[in-house]
Protein backbone atom coordinates (compact mmCIF):
# COMPACT_ATOMS: atom_id res chain seq x y z
CA UNK A 1 0.00 0.00 0.00
CA UNK A 2 0.82 3.64 -0.72
CA UNK A 3 2.34 5.88 2.39
CA UNK A 4 2.67 9.87 3.03
CA UNK A 5 5.96 11.05 2.84
CA UNK A 6 5.97 13.87 4.21
CA UNK A 7 9.80 14.29 3.03
CA UNK A 8 9.41 14.42 -0.35
CA UNK A 9 10.11 17.07 -2.60
CA UNK A 10 6.33 17.75 -3.74
CA UNK A 11 4.27 20.64 -1.99
CA UNK A 12 1.82 19.53 0.68
CA UNK A 13 -0.92 21.65 2.38
CA UNK A 14 -3.18 20.26 5.22
CA UNK A 15 -6.95 21.28 4.26
CA UNK A 16 -10.68 21.84 5.37
CA UNK A 17 -13.11 21.84 2.33
CA UNK A 18 -15.44 24.27 1.59
CA UNK A 19 -17.58 22.51 -0.66
CA UNK A 20 -18.06 18.98 -2.25
CA UNK A 21 -18.66 19.71 -6.27
CA UNK A 22 -18.41 15.72 -7.02
CA UNK A 23 -16.72 12.53 -7.41
CA UNK A 24 -13.21 14.42 -8.46
CA UNK A 25 -13.90 18.06 -7.52
CA UNK A 26 -13.69 19.90 -4.20
CA UNK A 27 -12.75 22.95 -2.96
CA UNK A 28 -10.80 23.50 0.38
CA UNK A 29 -9.64 25.98 2.24
CA UNK A 30 -5.94 27.00 1.71
CA UNK A 31 -3.54 30.14 2.82
CA UNK A 32 -3.60 33.09 0.25
CA UNK A 33 -0.25 32.28 -0.10
CA UNK A 34 -1.61 29.04 -2.61
CA UNK A 35 -4.25 31.05 -3.57
CA UNK A 36 -4.85 34.21 -3.66
CA UNK A 37 -8.97 33.28 -2.42
CA UNK A 38 -7.87 31.66 -0.04
CA UNK A 39 -9.78 28.48 -1.73
CA UNK A 40 -8.34 25.99 -4.09
CA UNK A 41 -10.79 24.45 -6.55
CA UNK A 42 -8.94 20.74 -6.22
CA UNK A 43 -8.75 18.78 -9.74
CA UNK A 44 -8.24 14.83 -8.98
CA UNK A 45 -4.86 13.58 -10.42
CA UNK A 46 -5.31 10.64 -12.12
CA UNK A 47 -8.55 10.12 -12.37
CA UNK A 48 -11.95 10.83 -13.83
CA UNK A 49 -15.11 9.91 -12.26
CA UNK A 50 -18.63 9.66 -14.42
CA UNK A 51 -20.46 13.45 -13.98
CA UNK A 52 -23.36 14.01 -11.44
CA UNK A 53 -23.80 17.63 -11.38
CA UNK A 54 -24.82 18.87 -14.88
CA UNK A 55 -25.71 15.75 -17.08
CA UNK A 56 -25.89 12.98 -14.95
CA UNK A 57 -23.94 9.52 -15.91
CA UNK A 58 -23.61 6.15 -14.28
CA UNK A 59 -22.17 5.50 -11.27
CA UNK A 60 -21.31 9.67 -10.98
CA UNK A 61 -23.81 9.80 -7.68
CA UNK A 62 -21.95 6.72 -6.59
CA UNK A 63 -18.38 8.19 -7.15
CA UNK A 64 -19.73 11.78 -5.97
CA UNK A 65 -21.26 10.04 -2.49
CA UNK A 66 -17.94 7.69 -1.86
CA UNK A 67 -15.55 10.92 -2.18
CA UNK A 68 -17.81 13.47 0.05
CA UNK A 69 -18.60 10.28 2.89
CA UNK A 70 -15.03 9.25 3.12
CA UNK A 71 -13.79 12.87 3.32
CA UNK A 72 -16.17 13.81 6.19
CA UNK A 73 -15.10 10.96 7.88
CA UNK A 74 -11.39 11.87 8.11
CA UNK A 75 -9.70 13.43 11.01
CA UNK A 76 -7.45 15.11 8.64
CA UNK A 77 -6.87 15.89 4.86
CA UNK A 78 -3.86 16.69 3.08
CA UNK A 79 -3.15 18.08 -1.04
CA UNK A 80 0.04 17.00 -2.31
CA UNK A 81 1.03 18.99 -5.58
CA UNK A 82 2.55 16.13 -8.36
CA UNK A 83 6.20 18.42 -8.25
CA UNK A 84 7.59 20.84 -6.62
CA UNK A 85 4.75 23.22 -7.89
CA UNK A 86 1.34 24.25 -7.30
CA UNK A 87 -0.05 23.19 -10.69
CA UNK A 88 -3.02 24.11 -12.71
CA UNK A 89 -5.37 22.52 -15.14
CA UNK A 90 -6.16 23.32 -18.68
CA UNK A 91 -8.88 25.42 -17.88
CA UNK A 92 -6.47 27.37 -15.45
CA UNK A 93 -9.18 27.41 -12.53
CA UNK A 94 -8.58 24.90 -11.03
CA UNK A 95 -5.65 22.53 -9.43
CA UNK A 96 -4.22 19.36 -9.82
CA UNK A 97 -3.60 17.62 -6.67
CA UNK A 98 -3.27 14.34 -4.43
CA UNK A 99 -5.60 13.93 -2.15
CA UNK A 100 -4.65 12.61 1.43
CA UNK A 101 -6.40 11.64 4.31
CA UNK A 102 -6.05 9.92 7.73
CA UNK A 103 -9.66 7.99 8.81
CA UNK A 104 -11.03 8.78 11.73
CA UNK A 105 -9.10 6.56 14.59
CA UNK A 106 -6.73 5.34 12.26
CA UNK A 107 -2.96 6.45 12.02
CA UNK A 108 -2.30 5.33 8.26
CA UNK A 109 -2.93 8.37 5.74
CA UNK A 110 -4.81 6.87 2.97
CA UNK A 111 -4.97 8.31 -0.95
CA UNK A 112 -7.98 9.25 -2.31
CA UNK A 113 -7.69 9.18 -6.17
CA UNK A 114 -6.45 5.73 -5.88
CA UNK A 115 -9.38 4.96 -4.14
CA UNK A 116 -11.21 6.23 -6.74
CA UNK A 117 -9.42 3.65 -9.05
CA UNK A 118 -9.84 0.46 -7.20
CA UNK A 119 -13.49 0.98 -6.46
CA UNK A 120 -14.09 1.12 -9.76
CA UNK A 121 -15.76 4.64 -9.28
CA UNK A 122 -13.10 6.46 -11.89
CA UNK A 123 -11.87 5.69 -15.23
CA UNK A 124 -8.10 6.71 -16.26
CA UNK A 125 -6.97 10.34 -16.76
CA UNK A 126 -2.84 10.58 -17.78
CA UNK A 127 -2.38 7.95 -14.66
CA UNK A 128 0.48 6.64 -15.44
CA UNK A 129 2.22 10.02 -16.15
CA UNK A 130 2.85 11.05 -12.15
CA UNK A 131 4.33 10.92 -9.57
CA UNK A 132 1.81 7.56 -8.53
CA UNK A 133 1.67 6.34 -11.54
CA UNK A 134 2.51 2.68 -11.16
CA UNK A 135 0.15 2.15 -8.48
CA UNK A 136 -2.48 4.14 -10.60
CA UNK A 137 -1.99 1.52 -13.29
CA UNK A 138 -2.24 -1.25 -10.49
CA UNK A 139 -5.65 0.21 -9.39
CA UNK A 140 -7.58 0.65 -12.23
CA UNK A 141 -6.18 -3.19 -13.03
CA UNK A 142 -7.27 -4.48 -10.14
CA UNK A 143 -11.00 -2.95 -10.03
CA UNK A 144 -11.00 -4.08 -13.77
CA UNK A 145 -10.28 -7.56 -12.86
CA UNK A 146 -12.80 -7.84 -9.47
CA UNK A 147 -15.27 -6.18 -11.95
CA UNK A 148 -16.55 -3.73 -9.69
CA UNK A 149 -18.63 -0.79 -10.61
CA UNK A 150 -18.07 1.15 -13.69
CA UNK A 151 -16.52 -1.98 -14.88
CA UNK A 152 -18.48 -4.90 -13.03
CA UNK A 153 -21.25 -4.73 -16.47
CA UNK A 154 -24.01 -3.95 -14.15
CA UNK A 155 -26.31 -1.52 -14.14
CA UNK A 156 -25.56 1.31 -12.05
CA UNK A 157 -28.55 0.92 -8.90
CA UNK A 158 -28.65 4.93 -8.54
CA UNK A 159 -28.77 5.39 -12.24
CA UNK A 160 -32.20 5.48 -13.77
CA UNK A 161 -32.24 4.13 -17.52
CA UNK A 162 -34.68 5.22 -19.73
CA UNK A 163 -35.49 7.59 -22.61
CA UNK A 164 -35.32 10.75 -20.57
CA UNK A 165 -32.05 13.18 -19.94
CA UNK A 166 -31.16 12.45 -16.84
CA UNK A 167 -30.01 16.47 -15.12
CA UNK A 168 -30.08 18.17 -12.62
CA UNK A 169 -31.79 21.21 -11.84
CA UNK A 170 -29.30 23.53 -12.70
CA UNK A 171 -27.77 22.01 -15.99
CA UNK A 172 -32.07 22.26 -16.70
CA UNK A 173 -31.68 26.36 -15.98
CA UNK A 174 -28.52 26.62 -17.90
CA UNK A 175 -29.55 25.00 -20.46
CA UNK A 176 -33.48 26.27 -21.15
CA UNK A 177 -33.50 26.27 -24.98
CA UNK A 178 -31.03 23.39 -25.36
CA UNK A 179 -33.26 21.33 -23.45
CA UNK A 180 -36.53 22.40 -25.28
CA UNK A 181 -38.99 20.11 -26.01
CA UNK A 182 -36.85 17.21 -24.69
CA UNK A 183 -38.08 14.21 -22.02
CA UNK A 184 -36.04 15.65 -19.04
CA UNK A 185 -35.56 13.74 -15.43
CA UNK A 186 -34.26 15.18 -12.72
CA UNK A 187 -34.67 15.68 -8.58
CA UNK A 188 -35.51 18.12 -6.14
CA UNK A 189 -37.66 19.20 -3.13
CA UNK A 190 -41.13 19.86 -3.73
CA UNK A 191 -41.87 23.32 -1.57
CA UNK A 192 -45.52 24.97 -3.01
CA UNK A 193 -48.28 23.99 -4.45
CA UNK A 194 -50.34 26.11 -6.71
CA UNK A 195 -51.95 26.68 -9.57
CA UNK A 196 -52.33 22.70 -10.88
CA UNK A 197 -48.99 22.61 -10.50
CA UNK A 198 -45.80 22.76 -8.00
CA UNK A 199 -42.51 24.49 -7.52
CA UNK A 200 -39.25 22.15 -7.23
CA UNK A 201 -35.98 23.27 -5.69
CA UNK A 202 -32.24 22.01 -5.10
CA UNK A 203 -29.55 23.39 -3.62
CA UNK A 204 -26.01 23.54 -4.98
CA UNK A 205 -23.18 23.77 -3.07
CA UNK A 206 -21.21 25.43 -5.54
CA UNK A 207 -23.10 28.39 -6.18
CA UNK A 208 -24.63 28.27 -2.55
CA UNK A 209 -27.95 29.33 -3.73
CA UNK A 210 -31.44 26.97 -4.94
CA UNK A 211 -32.19 26.26 -9.03
CA UNK A 212 -35.71 25.72 -9.45
CA UNK A 213 -38.68 24.38 -11.95
CA UNK A 214 -42.38 24.95 -12.16
CA UNK A 215 -43.48 21.62 -12.82
CA UNK A 216 -47.54 21.06 -14.51
CA UNK A 217 -49.43 18.63 -13.34
CA UNK A 218 -52.78 19.82 -14.74
CA UNK A 219 -56.34 18.46 -14.42
CA UNK A 220 -55.66 14.63 -15.55
CA UNK A 221 -52.34 13.90 -13.47
CA UNK A 222 -52.39 10.33 -12.66
CA UNK A 223 -53.05 10.04 -8.59
CA UNK A 224 -49.26 8.38 -7.81
CA UNK A 225 -47.67 11.43 -9.89
CA UNK A 226 -49.97 13.62 -7.61
CA UNK A 227 -48.85 11.47 -4.27
CA UNK A 228 -45.60 11.99 -5.07
CA UNK A 229 -46.05 15.92 -5.75
CA UNK A 230 -47.08 16.85 -1.98
CA UNK A 231 -45.23 19.57 -0.49
CA UNK A 232 -42.56 18.52 1.65
CA UNK A 233 -41.58 15.03 -0.87
CA UNK A 234 -38.41 15.03 -2.13
CA UNK A 235 -39.32 13.58 -6.04
CA UNK A 236 -38.16 12.51 -9.23
CA UNK A 237 -39.53 14.57 -11.89
CA UNK A 238 -40.17 13.24 -15.77
CA UNK A 239 -41.36 15.43 -18.20
CA UNK A 240 -41.10 17.19 -21.07
CA UNK A 241 -39.72 20.83 -20.54
CA UNK A 242 -41.76 23.54 -22.49
CA UNK A 243 -42.08 27.65 -22.50
CA UNK A 244 -45.04 28.40 -21.49
CA UNK A 245 -46.22 31.38 -23.28
CA UNK A 246 -49.05 32.81 -21.24
CA UNK A 247 -46.88 32.70 -18.00
CA UNK A 248 -43.45 33.84 -19.91
CA UNK A 249 -41.44 30.85 -18.55
CA UNK A 250 -40.33 27.30 -19.17
CA UNK A 251 -42.23 24.17 -17.25
CA UNK A 252 -42.03 20.70 -17.12
CA UNK A 253 -45.59 18.99 -17.91
CA UNK A 254 -46.61 15.75 -19.14
CA UNK A 255 -45.89 13.34 -16.08
CA UNK A 256 -46.84 10.21 -16.05
CA UNK A 257 -46.83 6.93 -13.76
CA UNK A 258 -47.28 3.01 -15.09
CA UNK A 259 -49.09 1.48 -12.30
CA UNK A 260 -48.23 -2.04 -13.91
CA UNK A 261 -44.37 -0.94 -13.98
CA UNK A 262 -43.71 0.75 -10.76
CA UNK A 263 -39.95 0.98 -11.54
CA UNK A 264 -40.25 2.35 -15.29
CA UNK A 265 -37.59 4.98 -15.00
CA UNK A 266 -40.47 7.46 -16.94
CA UNK A 267 -42.05 7.28 -13.98
CA UNK A 268 -42.50 10.37 -11.55
CA UNK A 269 -42.18 9.04 -8.11
CA UNK A 270 -41.40 10.12 -4.87
CA UNK A 271 -37.76 9.49 -3.19
CA UNK A 272 -38.62 10.57 0.46
CA UNK A 273 -40.53 12.83 2.80
CA UNK A 274 -40.03 15.46 5.59
CA UNK A 275 -38.35 18.05 3.77
CA UNK A 276 -39.62 21.76 3.57
CA UNK A 277 -39.11 24.92 1.06
CA UNK A 278 -35.73 26.81 2.01
CA UNK A 279 -37.00 30.11 1.96
CA UNK A 280 -33.49 32.12 1.91
CA UNK A 281 -33.52 35.22 3.09
CA UNK A 282 -32.42 37.56 0.81
CA UNK A 283 -32.00 41.58 1.04
CA UNK A 284 -33.17 43.82 -1.73
CA UNK A 285 -30.48 44.82 -2.66
CA UNK A 286 -29.24 41.34 -3.55
CA UNK A 287 -32.67 40.82 -4.94
CA UNK A 288 -31.64 43.59 -7.63
CA UNK A 289 -28.63 43.87 -8.52
CA UNK A 290 -26.54 40.20 -6.93
CA UNK A 291 -24.49 38.64 -9.88
CA UNK A 292 -23.92 35.08 -10.18
CA UNK A 293 -20.98 33.72 -12.22
CA UNK A 294 -20.78 29.86 -13.62
CA UNK A 295 -18.40 28.46 -15.66
CA UNK A 296 -19.14 26.16 -19.31
CA UNK A 297 -16.74 24.02 -19.65
CA UNK A 298 -16.45 22.63 -22.96
CA UNK A 299 -13.98 19.53 -23.78
CA UNK A 300 -12.67 19.40 -27.83
CA UNK A 301 -13.54 15.92 -28.99
CA UNK A 302 -10.29 15.19 -30.39
CA UNK A 303 -7.61 16.76 -28.11
CA UNK A 304 -9.80 16.42 -25.04
CA UNK A 305 -8.67 19.76 -24.27
CA UNK A 306 -11.05 21.44 -21.61
CA UNK A 307 -11.49 25.31 -21.99
CA UNK A 308 -13.88 27.49 -19.34
CA UNK A 309 -16.07 30.30 -20.13
CA UNK A 310 -17.18 32.19 -17.08
CA UNK A 311 -20.29 34.14 -17.39
CA UNK A 312 -22.22 36.14 -14.93
CA UNK A 313 -26.45 36.39 -14.59
CA UNK A 314 -28.24 37.75 -12.61
CA UNK A 315 -29.01 36.11 -9.52
CA UNK A 316 -32.74 36.79 -9.54
CA UNK A 317 -33.04 35.15 -13.10
CA UNK A 318 -31.10 31.79 -12.40
CA UNK A 319 -33.25 31.28 -8.79
CA UNK A 320 -36.65 31.90 -10.78
CA UNK A 321 -39.00 29.89 -9.52
CA UNK A 322 -37.36 29.47 -6.07
CA UNK A 323 -38.26 30.05 -2.45
CA UNK A 324 -37.22 33.40 -0.98
CA UNK A 325 -37.94 36.03 2.15
CA UNK A 326 -37.77 39.44 2.56
CA UNK A 327 -38.27 41.62 5.80
CA UNK A 328 -39.05 45.02 6.30
CA UNK A 329 -40.58 46.23 3.49
CA UNK A 330 -42.22 49.24 3.24
CA UNK A 331 -45.54 49.04 1.02
CA UNK A 332 -46.04 52.28 -0.19
CA UNK A 333 -48.36 51.82 -3.21
CA UNK A 334 -50.54 49.06 -4.05
CA UNK A 335 -52.78 48.30 -7.38
CA UNK A 336 -55.21 45.88 -7.89
CA UNK A 337 -56.64 43.99 -10.15
CA UNK A 338 -60.42 45.01 -10.47
CA UNK A 339 -61.19 43.43 -13.81
CA UNK A 340 -63.90 40.99 -12.70
CA UNK A 341 -63.48 39.09 -16.14
CA UNK A 342 -59.88 38.49 -14.82
CA UNK A 343 -58.66 35.26 -13.34
CA UNK A 344 -56.35 37.68 -10.67
CA UNK A 345 -60.00 39.80 -10.06
CA UNK A 346 -58.31 41.28 -6.42
CA UNK A 347 -55.03 39.97 -6.80
CA UNK A 348 -52.50 42.71 -6.13
CA UNK A 349 -49.31 44.00 -6.91
CA UNK A 350 -47.41 46.24 -3.49
CA UNK A 351 -44.92 48.32 -4.32
CA UNK A 352 -42.14 48.17 -1.78
CA UNK A 353 -38.97 49.78 -0.31
CA UNK A 354 -36.40 48.62 1.74
CA UNK A 355 -32.86 50.60 1.65
CA UNK A 356 -33.48 52.44 -0.97
CA UNK A 357 -34.77 49.82 -3.62
CA UNK A 358 -37.74 48.87 -5.08
CA UNK A 359 -39.40 45.31 -4.49
CA UNK A 360 -42.30 44.46 -6.23
CA UNK A 361 -44.86 41.58 -4.56
CA UNK A 362 -47.48 40.69 -7.14
CA UNK A 363 -50.24 38.68 -4.17
CA UNK A 364 -52.84 35.55 -5.47
CA UNK A 365 -56.20 36.98 -4.21
CA UNK A 366 -55.50 36.68 -0.71
CA UNK A 367 -57.73 35.59 2.45
CA UNK A 368 -58.60 36.44 5.95
CA UNK A 369 -59.32 34.00 8.52
CA UNK A 370 -62.82 34.76 7.76
CA UNK A 371 -62.60 33.75 4.07
CA UNK A 372 -62.42 37.82 3.25
CA UNK A 373 -60.45 39.11 0.36
CA UNK A 374 -57.67 41.04 1.98
CA UNK A 375 -57.82 44.29 -0.10
CA UNK A 376 -55.10 47.19 -0.20
CA UNK A 377 -55.59 48.80 3.26
CA UNK A 378 -54.36 45.71 4.93
CA UNK A 379 -51.14 47.27 3.50
CA UNK A 380 -50.73 50.51 2.50
CA UNK A 381 -47.89 52.38 3.95
CA UNK A 382 -47.23 49.24 6.32
CA UNK A 383 -44.43 47.13 6.85
CA UNK A 384 -44.28 43.75 5.67
CA UNK A 385 -42.07 40.25 5.62
CA UNK A 386 -42.63 38.18 3.35
CA UNK A 387 -42.39 34.52 2.15
CA UNK A 388 -42.52 33.81 -1.46
CA UNK A 389 -41.56 32.44 -5.06
CA UNK A 390 -39.31 34.44 -8.08
CA UNK A 391 -41.22 35.84 -10.23
CA UNK A 392 -40.76 37.46 -13.64
CA UNK A 393 -43.22 40.12 -14.97
CA UNK A 394 -42.77 41.39 -18.47
CA UNK A 395 -39.41 40.82 -17.34
CA UNK A 396 -39.09 42.46 -14.20
CA UNK A 397 -37.82 40.15 -11.67
CA UNK A 398 -40.57 40.25 -8.54
CA UNK A 399 -41.70 38.15 -5.01
CA UNK A 400 -45.00 36.31 -6.27
CA UNK A 401 -47.09 36.14 -2.63
CA UNK A 402 -49.57 33.03 -2.30
CA UNK A 403 -51.38 33.05 0.94
CA UNK A 404 -51.53 35.25 4.06
CA UNK A 405 -49.91 32.70 6.66
CA UNK A 406 -46.69 33.96 4.14
CA UNK A 407 -46.98 37.74 5.52
CA UNK A 408 -46.22 39.33 8.35
CA UNK A 409 -47.74 42.63 8.69
CA UNK A 410 -45.74 44.49 11.56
Amino acid sequence: SMTFDFSSSSLKEKVTVKTYVDGDTTHFYVPTTISETGVLKARYLAVNTPESTGKIEEYGKTASNFTKQTLLGAQEIWIESDNEIWNKDSTGGRYLVWIWYLPSGETQYRNLNIELLQNGLAIASNSGQNRYGTTALAAISQAKTEKLNIYSGQKDPNFFYGDAQELSLKEIRLHLEEYSGTKVAFEGVVYRDNNQGVYVEEYFEEDDMYYSMYVYYGFSAPAKVLDALTVGNRVRVVGTLQYYETGESYQVSGLTYKLLKPKDPSNTIKLGDGFEGAYPEISAQDFNNKKVSIDFETEDDETGEVTVETKEFLFAELSIGSSISMNNLVVTNVFTTTNEESSSYGAMTLTCKCNGYTIKVRTDVLYDENKKVVTQDAFLGKTINVKGTIDCFKGEYQIKLFSMKDVEIK
